[in-house]
């Protein structure tokens, strides 16, 4: 699988990519109106992709089957939290599509965003595939939670 950069020409399908995998992750972990805003939001999301991606580098995997479409992405990038016990790695961001799980694409992309080193990142409370998935890479959960707009999170730090 390639994984490489995004370029702001991926801007749409980055979109249409986020929506799809929030649709399939978080489906009964957040309230279906959450999902359903976002989807109606779709050009804003394609804005904000744009902005996304002239501030940071994200990593997406091409879809070999479908040229345009995107399998998976990832952001990683320094420390938002002002915890200076915190690795300075964050990431920000994984994830795939259904399609995907389980073919070492989300292990490709983590270390396209964050390598090996140190990081954290911060995952819904009771997404138990991705609370799974970060465990296998050596994340664990270290008891801090935060409340979002879509749910509370749980903090995984990998040392």
């Amino acid at each position: 699988m390639l994984i490489r950069p995004a370029t702001a020409a991926d801007a749409e399908a980055l979109a249409d990519l986020h929506l799809d995998v929030w649709d399939e992750a978080y489906a009964g972990l957040m309230p279906a109106a959450i999902l359903l805003t976002r989807r109606a939001d779709r050009a804003g999301r394609v804005t904000r992709w744009r902005e996304n991606l002239a501030a940071r580098t994200t990593w997406v995997a091409d879809d070999p089957a479908t040229p345009g479409r995107l399998l998976g992405f990832s952001t990683g990038g320094d420390r938002r939290d002002d915890d200076p016990s915190l690795p300075a790695r964050e990431l920000w961001a994984l994830y795939v599509r259904a399609e995907a799980y389980g073919t070492g694409l989300g292990r490709e992309l983590l270390v396209a965003a964050v390598a090996d080193e140190p990081a954290y990142l911060w995952v819904l409370a009771g997404n138990a595939r991705a609370l799974r998935f970060y465990e296998k890479h050596g994340f664990a959960l270290d008891g801090h939670t935060k409340t979002e707009q879509f749910g509370r999170e749980q903090r995984m730090v990998r040392r």
